[in-house]
C-alpha cells in the first residue's frame, strides 16, 4: 500500500515560514505535520509507504555488503540459540545434579553453562560490530547519493525548500536511520529468533501451557500496531519542526549584524524559544507513546503468566509435569520477557528510522534537471536568440517574462537595465538553463538549447553574480574552482591581474593560498567580488553574463575593472545587468526592461533622445548630481 500525502502550505507572512507558527494565528501542529509529510507547499514530494516497503528500500542499500550483513545474522541466530539452550539446561541442571546426585553430569553441567554464554559472547560481540559497520557504510552512501541528487537538482528546488530543512535531512534524518539500521535490525532479527526458539522450546516441554502464553499475541500485536503508528507520525513532525529549527539556527548566524544593529535579539529569542518548545512538545508526545506501550504489553502478559502459572501448579500436583520440565518451561518463560519488551521497544527507534527513509527518499525521489539534449558544443560562437519566450513561476499567478523577443550578436555588448522585478535576472537565468521556458525557445548559434546538453551549453558560459559565491577554500581553488582546477598557476595569476587581485593577494602572507573562510568572510566585499571577475577571466566562457558584477566595488576598483573587462568582452558576447547606469553608458545595445517586457531597446545617447523610460531612470539616478554627465547635458539640449 502507498500513500501519497499532498498539502498546500498557507499563505507566509514574514521571513519565515508559517510552519514556526509565531504570532500567525495558525494551527502550528497541523502546519508542522504538513510541513514534515509531505508537502506539495515547498515543491518537494514525500511518499509515505508502509514500513515493510520502506525497510526493504532501506536493505537495498545492504546488497554491496552483503558478506558481512549476513555474517551478523549469522551471529544473531547463534545468540538466539544461545536462550533457548539456557532454559534447555535448567532440566539437567535440577534433574540431573540436584535430585539424581548424578557425577557427570555435576561436571558437564556447568561447563556447558560456560561454552553457551563463551558462545553467547562472541556472537553478541560479531552481531554487533558487523551490522554497525554495515550501517555506516549504508549511511555513508546515502549521504553521499543523496549529495549527488542534491547538486543535480533545479534550480526551482531550492528557491522552494529552505536550507536548513535539506541540511537536516543529511543530519538528523540520517542519524534516525543508523539507529533504526544497528539496534533496530539487531533486535528485530535476533530477538525474533530467540522468541521463536523459546517458543518451539516450550512446546517442546508442555504444548498446553504454550498455547495459553500466545492468547496474549492478538492483543499485543494490536497495542504495538496502534503505538506505532503514533511513533511514526509524531516522528515526522519531530523531523520537521528539527528541519524548521536548523533553518532558524543559519538565518540567525548569517544574519547576527542585522540582528544586533535593529535590536533584534530578544525577537528572535521569542522565535527561537517557540521553534523549540514545539520540537520539546513532539519531543514528549513520542516519549508518551513510547513509554506507554511497555507497561501495556507487560500488564498483558502478566495476567497471561498468572494464569500459566495456576495451570503449571494444577498439572506439577496431579504429577504431570516434572520439577525439571516446570522450571526448564519457566526460565524459557523468563527469558522470553526480554526479547519481548526489546521488540515491543523497538518502535522507538524503528518508527523515527522509517519516518526518516520517508524524508530521506522523498529528496532521493525528487526530479533532477532534465538534460534532454543530445548535442555536444565545443566552443560557441555566442550568438544567443530568444524567440517569443515567457516564462512563469510554479503558483505565481502572472508571468515573470512575456512574449521576448531578441536576437543577441556573437560578440556583441548587451546590457539589461530597468526597475527591480522587471524580469532581468530571470532573463539571464534562462540562457544557461537555470530555469525552462514556460514557451518559446532560446537558440545558441542557431540551436535550440534544449537539444544542448547542459554540460557543454554551461560550459560556454561564464558568470559573475551580485551574490558572489566563494568556498571556504584558498583563492587559488577559489578561482580555478571546478572544470578549472587544472589550471596552471601562471593563467590563474593572469587571470587575477586581469581582475585586480592581485594587489590584495600579494599582501597576504599566504599569497594564493590564504584560506578565505565561509562565504570568503576574511575578505571584503570588493575583494570577494574581484575574485569571482578572476574565476570568470580564467574560463575564458564565449559568452559572458554579468550580473551586477561590479556592485561592491569602491570607485576606484571599479575604474579598474571596467577597463579588465571591456578587454574581456573583446570578441565575446556579452550581457550585463547594472543599475548604476553609468558603467553600461558604452553597450552596442541597451534592453530596458519593465514587468517582464522589453520596452525600449537602443544605444545610450538614442535612449536618452526619446525621453522614455531609460531616461527617467537615467535622471533619477543622477538627479542629486552636482554636474550631470556630458552624455545627459547634451540630450537636454
Amino acid at each position: 500500500m502507498l500513500i501519497v500525502y499532498k498539502f498546500e502550505r498557507p499563505s507566509l507572512e514574514g521571513r519565515r515560514p508559517a510552519a514556526l507558527g509565531y504570532n500567525h494565528g495558525l494551527d502550528q501542529e497541523r502546519l508542522n505535520h504538513a510541513f514534515s509529510l509531505g508537502l506539495e507547499s515547498s515543491g518537494m514530494k514525500f511518499e509515505t509507504a508502509s514500513g515493510i516497503r520502506l525497510y526493504l528500500r532501506l536493505l537495498r542499500y545492504v546488497v554491496p555488503y552483503k558478506r558481512i550483513f549476513i555474517l551478523s545474522i549469522l551471529a544473531m541466530a547463534v545468540y538466539a540459540a544461545t536462550d533457548p539452550a539456557l532454559a534447555a539446561l535448567m532440566k539437567p541442571l535440577l534433574d540431573g545434579t540436584l535430585i539424581e546426585q548424578d557425577p557427570d553430569a555435576l561436571v558437564q553441567v556447568p561447563l556447558l553453562f560456560l561454552g553457551v554464554f563463551l558462545v553467547r559472547g562472541l556472537a553478541a560481540f560479531s552481531s554487533g560490530f558487523s551490522i554497525h559497520w554495515v550501517a555506516n557504510k549504508v549511511l555513508m552512501d546515502l549521504r553521499a547519493e543523496m549529495f549527488e541528487r542534491l547538486v543535480a537538482l533545479p534550480a526551482s528546488f531550492y528557491n522552494d525548500n529552505p536550507s536548513g530543512t535539506l541540511i537536516s535531512k543529511f543530519t538528523y534524518d540520517v542519524a534516525q536511520i543508523n539507529t533504526a539500521a544497528t539496534y533496530a535490525t539487531l533486535v528485530l532479527v535476533r530477538d525474533s529468533l530467540a522468541v521463536l526458539g523459546l517458543l518451539a522450546f516450550m512446546f517442546y516441554v508442555d504444548w498446553f501451557l504454550a498455547l495459553i502464553a500466545l492468547i496474549s499475541a492478538p492483543v499485543v500485536v494490536l497495542i504495538v500496531r496502534y503505538f506505532s503508528n503514533r511513533l511514526r507520525t509524531m516522528s515526522r513532525n519531530l523531523q520537521g519542526s528539527m528541519g524548521e529549527l536548523t533553518h532558524f539556527l543559519e538565518e540567525a548566524i548569517k544574519a547576527h549584524k542585522i540582528i544586533k544593529v535593529y535590536g533584534g535579539q530578544q525577537e528572535e529569542i521569542g522565535r527561537f524559544r517557540h521553534t523549540i518548545n514545539w520540537a520539546r512538545r513532539y519531543t514528549m508526545k513520542f516519549v508518551t507513546a513510547a513509554v506507554a506501550t511497555g507497561p501495556s504489553v507487560q500488564f498483558i502478559s502478566a495476567v497471561v503468566l498468572a494464569l500459566i502459572i495456576y495451570v503449571a501448579a494444577l498439572q506439577s500436583a496431579a504429577g504431570k509435569l516434572s520439577v525439571g520440565d516446570f522450571v526448564s518451561f519457566f526460565g524459557a518463560l523468563a527469558l522470553l520477557m526480554g526479547p519481548l519488551r526489546r521488540l515491543v521497544k523497538v518502535n522507538e527507534s524503528l518508527q523515527p528510522g522509517l519516518a526518516a527513509c520517508e524524508s530521506i527518499f522523498g529528496l532521493l525521489d525528487q526530479e533532477t534537471e532534465r538534460d534532454t539534449g543530445t548535442q555536444v558544443i565545443a566552443r560557441a560562437k555566442g550568438e544567443v536568440e530568444f524567440r517569443q519566450v515567457s516564462l512563469r513561476y510554479a503558483r505565481i499567478s502572472t508571468d515573470a517574462l512575456t512574449d521576448i523577443s531578441i536576437r543577441i550578436r556573437a560578440g556583441e555588448t548587451l546590457a539589461l537595465v530597468g526597475a527591480s522585478g522587471s524580469g532581468k535576472t530571470t532573463f539571464v537565468n534562462l540562457i544557461p538553463r537555470f530555469f525552462e521556458a514556460t514557451s518559446g525557445r532560446i537558440m545558441l548559434d542557431g540551436a535550440d538549447i534544449r537539444d544542448i546538453t547542459l554540460a557543454s551549453l554551461r560550459a560556454n558560459i561564464g558568470l559573475v553574480s551580485q551574490e558572489v559565491v566563494l568556498f571556504n577554500d584558498t583563492i587559488r581553488n577559489n578561482i580555478a574552482y571546478g572544470a578549472l582546477h587544472e589550471a596552471d598557476e601562471q593563467s590563474i595569476v593572469k587571470a587575477a591581474e586581469a581582475a585586480h587581485a592581485m594587489e590584495f593577494i600579494r599582501q597576504k602572507p599566504e599569497g594564493m593560498d590564504t584560506l578565505i573562510g565561509e562565504d570568503g568572510v576574511m575578505l571584503s566585499g570588493g575583494q570577494c567580488q574581484r575574485l569571482a571577475i578572476a574565476r570568470a577571466l580564467l574560463k575564458d566562457a564565449p559568452i559572458l553574463i554579468l550580473d551586477e558584477a561590479t556592485s561592491s566595488l569602491d570607485a576606484t576598483s571599479e575604474r579598474h575593472i571596467q577597463a579588465a573587462l571591456e578587454s574581456l568582452k573583446r570578441n565575446r558576447t556579452c550581457i550585463i545587468i547594472a543599475h548604476r547606469l553609468s558603467t553600461i553608458e558604452n553597450a552596442e545595445r541597451i534592453v530596458v526592461m519593465q514587468k517582464g517586457r522589453i520596452v525600449e531597446t537602443g544605444m545610450h545617447s538614442e535612449l536618452l533622445r526619446q525621453n522614455g523610460v531609460y531616461a527617467s531612470l537615467y535622471r533619477v539616478q543622477f538627479a542629486n548630481d552636482v554636474e550631470p554627465p556630458d552624455s545627459a547635458r547634451v540630450s537636454a539640449r
